[in-house]
């Protein structure tokens, strides 16, 4: 196999096959590439046979390119072969064949954290907890915590002195996740940790079969994914790891640094690579990475760099505050486009989502398209939990919170009087609701009544089940519901979106059964776990036609050719709460060095000196980790004041999936701009004093507080008739003094 075109270090990574190795892949180093051409290279050169080989990573993203690319190197489908999934994934095709050793059946149901939410509100009702002390929200936290920090989730709460109420509500949840033939997205980790540990023959099963193993991201993986490798790689020890401990930021989720940094004591004998040559940025932005992520302790030593000497200097702004702020990156942005760029080069990085709405209020004033990411995602809209709660009911008919939610969708006058009966019922006699519902029993007459139009509705359509192609069956289901006419007379929602969205679905499932290739599998249950699979990450499109706005923790593993990392202040970015924790400030400095790196071309830097956060305006200063790039930073950093200017206020928009598409033009009038530079706005004289009464065009009636500054530069402070206080420019903002 031709390895020419990779650099020493990559091709040593490849080509050290046997025992441990750890390759310390710095950001941009290639660490993708020298994955899929070791699985080639053992393959094709060392004569492995592919379902020898397992590679696991974190996203369905990464899986399926490093699928793609292993494809690209191996003539024939011998690649198809190797194992090549997320470990969540990776514990799904165990637990599916494996599962019933442990007391569940193989049509398991993966509950989302909506259906945790909602399961853990019955687990309050049920216990009769006081729902203001134990909420679902900080239950939820906590069970995931102590799933995601320990092995045995129980005597975590009870070690960590959790109150008896929260260790019964784990209890009793565990026990309804169970009844329910359900896990949770933690337990597929930990379940599969149970059945290697008490079916040993089981372990050696798959021991036998995986005879190298390879992880991506290793410095992502917390205690049960640590414990998942080591016992799997214990017999052969062929154990290739990539990561970078400098991009080590997810410890709030359970990903433990420790890892990879104790990664040669856990394997002896162990080889380490570092892949330091960068192929993504310019040497200016990797000296800036390079400078802050210095000042860490906590770190392998490494330094990056790369071919692409030279670039643009890194901009560093000054604003007044968050609406200046923005201001500042949308006008870079429509000059950089009125130049040639395209939308999609562009990514808006900050560390909160709150930041965010300032961003998409300029935005959308400034007629850009955007698209925030992290926010409700496609698979947590209504329509779609709907109609993907009445597929795992034909799964899995014990699956109680799917149940609960269509059996009265569309509306068939099931109150909540006779669900609670039915409840009552089900618990009474330890059968799911679907099942007591068939079952009534000693249940009043009237009440039993209330289920039977659903179950015979459900009835025909059980029996067509796996007659036809899934997508011409949920095409059969919505008919029979009558899902449109529902949607339809929904006033509170817009009919045309919430359509549009049952037929992505429609879509998505066509491309899903285009793509499954196992003819003996069940369909529906690989659907229902590909989405149950589906994160954040996997949504991202860099080439989407849009600015991309999100946090600094949904942008790792991407790039783009500008990036503007804002809210640089002491107090947001480091967080408040991490200044004085020096772990938390390491993982703040990571985060930063994250966020660096995330850009190939241009780098942007901005803080503001005054910011609402944590509900109130307070001065800011600009964050440590401008100081600690310091010197790879322009000598001259000042930058030319942009006065602030009230954005045209713009009309509402109905959105779809967070994002944002400028309406289109009317007319055949296409603008082009002669120079680049934003719009001028009418300046005006405001000759208004302290005390005075005003009125503006969008805020109404209001009071003068303050003033200060002077001409274009004048600030208004003016408290309006709502009881809202707004700091305004006086120079543009529509004000008319009142007679």
């Amino acid at each position: 196999m031709k390895l020419d075109h990779l650099n020493d270090r990559q091709r040593q990574a490849v080509t050290t096959t046997e025992g441990p190795l750890l390759v310390l892949a710095g950001a941009g180093s290639g660490k993708t590439r020298v994955l899929t051409h070791r699985i080639a290279y053992l393959i094709k050169d060392k004569g492995v046979p592919p379902y020898q080989i397992l590679a696991l990573t974190f996203t369905n993203k990464a899986a399926k390119e490093m699928r793609d690319r292993v494809n690209s190197l191996i003539e024939g489908d011998a690649g198809s072969s190797v194992w090549v999934f997320t470990f969540h994934g990776f514990c799904v095709r165990i637990l599916q064949a494996e599962i019933d050793k442990l007391g569940y059946q193989k049509g398991f149901i993966i509950y989302d954290e909506q259906d945790q939410q909602s399961l853990i509100g019955h687990v309050i009702k049920d216990l009769n907890l006081n729902d203001k002390i134990y909420s679902k929200k900080m239950l939820s936290s906590v069970f995931s915590d102590a799933k995601n920090h320990s092995l045995k989730p129980e005597r975590f709460l009870s070690e960590t002195s959790q109150p008896d109420p929260v260790i019964q509500a784990y209890r009793l949840y565990q026990k309804r996740l169970k009844e329910a033939n359900a896990l949770d997205f933690d337990d597929l980790l930990l379940k599969t940790i149970d059945l290697f540990e008490a079916f040993p023959d089981v372990l050696e099963k798959y021991r036998d079969r995986f005879h190298y193993i390879l992880v991506d991201e290793y410095q992502d993986t917390n205690l049960a994914q640590y414990h998942i490798v080591s016992m799997l790689a214990k017999k052969h020890r062929n154990l290739c790891v990539v990561g970078d401990d400098d991009q080590s930021i997810y410890a709030w989720r359970g990903a433990d640094i420790r890892n990879i940094l104790e990664f040669e004591k856990d394997f002896e004998g162990c080889t380490v690579i570092r892949l330091e040559q960068n192929y993504r940025s310019t040497s200016k932005i990797l000296d800036a990475a390079n400078e802050v992520i210095a000042n860490n302790r906590g770190r392998k030593a490494k330094k990056l760099w790369t071919a692409k000497t030279g670039g643009e200097d890194i901009d560093v702004h000054e604003s007044d505050d968050e609406r200046d702020e923005a201001y500042y990156i949308c006008s870079r942005i429509a000059n950089g486009v009125r130049a040639g760029a395209r939308y999609d080069n562009y990514a808006i990085l900050y560390r909160t989502h709150a930041q965010s709405r300032i961003l998409e209020m300029m935005l959308k004033s400034f007629m850009i398209p955007y698209r925030v990411y992290g926010g409700t995602s496609f698979f947590s809209r209504a329509e779609v939990k709907d109609i993907l709660a009445y597929l795992r009911l034909f799964l899995n008919p014990a699956d109680d919170e799917a149940f609960l939610r269509v059996v009265n969708l569309p509306p068939r006058g099931v109150g909540g009087s006779s669900i609670l009966a039915l409840m009552a019922h089900a618990r009474e006699k330890e059968l799911p609701l679907m099942s007591a519902a068939g079952d009534p029993g000693e249940m009043p007459a009237r009440i039993a009544a209330k289920f039977f139009p659903f179950l015979d509705m459900m009835a025909p359509l059980y029996a067509k089940l796996g007659t036809m192609p899934l997508s011409e069956f949920t095409e059969e289901l919505l008919r029979t519901i009558g899902y449109d006419a529902y949607l339809r007379s929904d006033k509170k929602e817009n009919y045309e979106t919430r359509a549009e969205i049952v037929e992505e679905l429609i879509g998505y499932i066509k491309e899903f059964e285009a793509s499954y290739s196992d003819s003996d599998g069940d369909v529906l249950q690989a659907f229902l776990t590909n989405v149950a699979l589906f994160s954040q990450a996997d949504a991202v499109q860099e080439d989407n036609g849009c600015v991309n706005l999100m946090t600094l923790h949904s942008a790792k593993g991407l790039e783009f050719p500008v990036v503007f990392l804002c809210g640089m202040e002491d107090g947001l970015f480091p967080a408040s709460q991490s200044r004085f924790d020096p772990e938390k400030l390491e993982e703040e400095r990571r985060l930063c060095y994250v966020g660096v790196t995330r850009a190939k071309e241009k780098l942007y830097l901005s803080y503001v000196r005054e910011r609402m956060l944590y509900g109130q305006r307070s001065s800011m200063m600009p964050s440590q980790f401008l100081q600690e790039m310091g010197n790879a930073l322009p000598v001259n950093r000042s930058q030319p004041k942009q006065v602030f200017r009230e954005p045209p206020q713009p009309k509402k928009v109905q959105e779809s999936f967070h994002s944002y598409t400028p309406p289109k033009p009317t007319s055949q009038f296409t603008y082009q701009p002669v120079k680049a530079e934003p719009a001028k706005v009418q300046k005006r004289d405001f000759d208004g004093n302290v005390g005075e009464f005003v009125r503006h065009k969008v805020f109404g009636r209001g009071q003068i507080l303050s003033i200060s500054g002077q001409g274009s530069a004048k600030i208004v402070e003016i408290r309006f008739d709502n009881g809202v206080v707004k700091k305004l420019a006086a120079a543009f903002a529509p004000l008319e003094k009142e007679s």
